[in-house]
């Protein structure tokens, strides 16, 4: 009988459950996708390649990972979908077996100065529990160790009306651990008087230098008309109440010249106007203004710690919270795993979980009260991995951005074990990726291109690892490239001392770096490369500093607009046409009336997803119809704006539409390797690394001498290195000193000097441990960096 069973039993050989074992893409045509149709494999590594620019964002991030994420957004109440970001269907004729997508991108962590690395994972959440479990003194719930909760006290009566009406005498008291001086940002902030004003003059001769603040203008006229000080006394002569009136008077009302106005003193006026705004969204000249005059100092009641004397008091075993968010990550974990208390044994494996997924994916060097505003985009993004590496959930798709990126080659290893350890739950797992020692993990690999922007946009390979290397594409014939380690280097013309460097991890560095020079800083991730160079070297005078912070810009900013492009062609047009040069602008007089130069209508749709729709009357050009009638060079302004950066270089060089300036600024764009960029694409479709090459493009026309990248090579494709290489050797030989801090090998092989920190990450490193040329350190060996190098050029 019990042979009978087990052959009834038996399950057929294929359920039709399992036959979905592929996501289908078909036709695609975001961004510069060619109808592009692909099937990729679930629960296998995919990795996607090809130029930067070639699409395959726009594939893995615009299309399938869009798609699911809306489709997921979809399955919550209309409520709830009102408070979420609104997701446009992509442009995409079928996509079928999608699962739910987890995206872990490169976007910098909140710049909130209460976000800590702490505050970002939920570590800090389990510490103040623990805290408020064991801490001695104990001094309250949870929140009393939080340094985003301030205390309150209140006391009154309540009214509560059950039958009759009944006073109740109430007191409420809630503990937060908020430092009240600082309010939990750890810095408190000065401002700087000599900034505000020239005390040698009277208002009447302009002592102030506030940006905005004339005596021409509103300001003069309440100024002059408050009758609080004397407008045609020198500022050093002022009585003492002249001056509070002057900088502190609360809003008085004020009649001037029959106008009713308000006066308030300058310090609380700017505070609100300038000085509580987001740095970062401010105007050039005034954030300029805003930096000098400000001046940050460490709290000087906690210390820095961000909490309050209460919650720095209560400890476990001699360690207060604020000592525990301090040390390192690695040191805390162990530190953890010394607490035996059953009480809390299921908090304390959590806490450990988490500190040790920090260490396992090489963040073991950083420290919980790490502003999350300072880490890279690559730190960003292995945080946010920390969160899924624990989940029990499978059948997943993660999408990585580059996760190697900031990652040096010894990290690299790491991040791989991680991403088929994901893939190994049963996820489906896509990685858009340069690296080579990343690419040969894949299961399956596209390879989109062949080139960029409108050159780009196909699938060139699909298939296997092997295959790719075989087949002909660009990426297959540069996978096994090698950058020779250079024969001479070139002399230094000069030298920049940095002496006894202690910023975050640096122990007292001495280093000469030297000027006129290709110099490159290398080392792990977390060996204090760039406190070193960004905390020792003063963005002063002739230093231009270009990282991958994002740029500020709405949908209406384009490259054309942020290079300053957009001015020679406006003027070049209203001159050819002989009308003026705010009709060629989409944000000025030229704009379509409907969409307001937009190119596009948002329709909202209250508590539905709201709905984009090209603008009708315009097609999405963003111009009057009246304005497209202008032409130069045979084209409208809507044409040129629609040109590739090489376009635009080839058709403001030369005939009809010889413009200088504009020809100049796009020779630029293309000598950074952004030529396949439309000109009037939105700023916020680029990516880290392109965002930084168009910053890189727009300061090469300032008189900086010294020139700082932080990781360049973000986002490069193999065969876009060499051409970033090219551009460096000539900013070198035009004069200028390069200094790079870089983790690619070809980069630190084409150096005329490397200076190599470490040994380790965090407090193991910190040191100077090489410096010389390529050769040395490959002859050396004396390093990770030197091994890896060695290994790299194959000696």
């Amino acid at each position: 009988m019990s042979m009978a069973t087990r052959t009834d039993t038996q399950s057929p050989v294929l359920h039709a459950a399992d036959s979905h074992d592929l996501i289908r893409v078909h036709g695609a045509r975001v961004n510069n996708l060619k109808d592009v149709s692909i099937e990729i494999p679930k629960r296998r590594l995919t990795v996607f390649t090809g130029v930067s620019g070639s699409g395959k964002s726009s594939l893995v991030f615009g299309t399938i990972a869009a798609e699911s994420q809306r489709l997921i957004n979809e399955t919550y109440s209309a409520f709830v979908q009102g408070f979420m970001p609104t997701l446009a269907r992509p442009e995409v004729d079928v996509l079928e077996g999608l699962t739910t997508a987890i995206l872990v991108d490169q976007q910098r962590m909140g710049a909130d100065p209460r976000s800590t690395v702490g505050t970002a994972t939920d570590t800090n959440a389990m510490l103040r529990i623990l805290f408020s479990r064991l801490g001695q003194p104990h001094i309250g719930p949870p929140s009393a160790y939080a340094f985003n909760v301030p205390s309150v006290r209140a006391s009154g009566a309540i009214t509560v009306e059950r039958g009759a009406k009944k006073a109740v005498k109430a007191t409420f008291n809630r503990t937060g651990g908020m430092c009240p001086r600082c309010e939990g940002r750890g810095t408190v902030s000065d401002i700087d008087l000599t900034q505000l004003y020239d005390d040698s003059k009277s208002l009447n001769e302009g002592a102030l230098t506030i940006p905005g603040y004339s005596m021409d203008g509103w300001y003069g006229r309440i100024f002059g008309g408050c009758g609080f000080f004397d407008p045609d006394k020198p500022i050093r002569k002022y009585t003492k109440k002249e001056l509070h009136d002057l900088l502190h008077k609360e809003p008085t009302k004020i009649k001037v010249d029959g106008i009713n106005l308000t006066y308030e003193g300058l310090i609380p006026k700017i505070q609100k106007s300038m000085l509580s705004k987001d740095i970062d969204a401010l105007q050039p000249h005034v954030r300029a203004f805003v930096e000098r005059a400000m001046t940050f100092t460490v709290c000087p009641e906690c210390d820095g710690t961000r909490l309050s004397e209460g919650a720095r008091s209560s400890k476990i075993e001699g360690l207060s919270i604020a000592d525990a968010c301090a040390t390192q990550i690695s040191d805390l974990a162990d530190w953890v795993r010394g607490l035996d208390e059953p009480s809390v044994a299921p908090l304390l494996g959590a806490l450990l979980g988490t500190l040790d997924s920090f260490v396992e994916i090489g963040l073991g060097y950083l420290s919980l009260d790490r502003p999350a505003g300072t880490l890279s985009g690559g730190e960003a993004q292995r945080v946010k991995m920390i969160r899924h590496l624990g989940s029990s959930l499978t059948d997943t798709t993660y999408v990585f951005d580059e996760p190697t990126a900031g990652l040096h080659p010894h990290d690299i290893q790491r991040m791989n074990d991680l991403l088929l350890r994901l893939r190994d739950k049963g996820n489906t797992v896509l990685v858009v990726e340069h690296k080579p020692e990343t690419i040969v993990i894949a299961d399956h690999v596209v390879d989109l291109g062949p080139g960029a922007g409108t050159a780009g946009g196909t699938v060139c390979f699909e298939g296997t690892v092997e295959g790719l290397r075989a087949g002909g594409t660009i990426t297959g014939r540069h996978f096994d490239d090698r950058v020779a380690v250079k024969e001479t280097v070139r002399k230094p013309t000069g030298t920049l001392e940095i002496r006894g460097a202690t910023a975050n991890n640096l122990k007292g560095v001495d280093v000469d770096i030297p000027l006129g020079v290709l110099a490159v800083v290398t080392g792990v991730a977390g060996s204090g490369k760039s406190s070193l160079v960004h905390g020792s070297i003063p963005a002063g005078e002739g230093v231009v500093s270009v990282d991958q912070g994002t740029i500020r810009g709405s949908r209406r900013s384009n490259p054309a607009t942020y290079t300053g492009l957009l001015d020679p062609i406006r003027k070049a047009f209203a001159k050819a046409n002989g009308v003026k040069p705010a009709l060629f602008s989409a944000n000025s007089e030229g704009a379509c009336p409907t969409c307001n130069g937009a190119g596009v209508i948002y329709t909202d749709l209250a508590m539905m997803a709201g709905v984009a729709s090209t603008c009708e009357e315009c097609e999405g050009k963003r111009f009057q119809a009246a304005v497209l009638d202008h032409h130069l060079g045979g084209r409208d302004i809507s044409e040129v704006l629609a040109m590739s950066v090489a376009e635009a270089e080839e058709f403001f060089g030369a005939g009809e539409a010889h413009t200088p300036a504009a020809h100049r600024i796009l020779g630029r764009l293309v000598d950074v390797g952004l030529g396949y960029l439309t000109i009037g694409q939105p700023l916020t479709t680029l990516s880290g690394g392109e965002r930084q090459r168009l910053k890189l493009a727009t300061h090469m026309a300032e008189k900086g001498g010294v020139y700082i990248l932080d990781e360049p090579t973000t986002g490069l494709h193999l065969a876009d290195v060499e051409q970033l290489l090219g551009l460096l050797d000539r900013l070198v030989d035009s004069g200028k000193s390069v200094i790079v801090i870089e983790h690619h090998q070809a980069v630190m092989a084409h150096a005329d000097w490397i200076i190599d920190l470490g040994p380790g990450a965090g407090h193991d490193g910190g040191r100077i441990v090489f410096e010389g040329t390529p050769a040395d350190l490959v002859a050396a060996r004396s390093t990770l960096t030197g091994e890896h190098l060695a290994a790299y050029v194959g000696t």
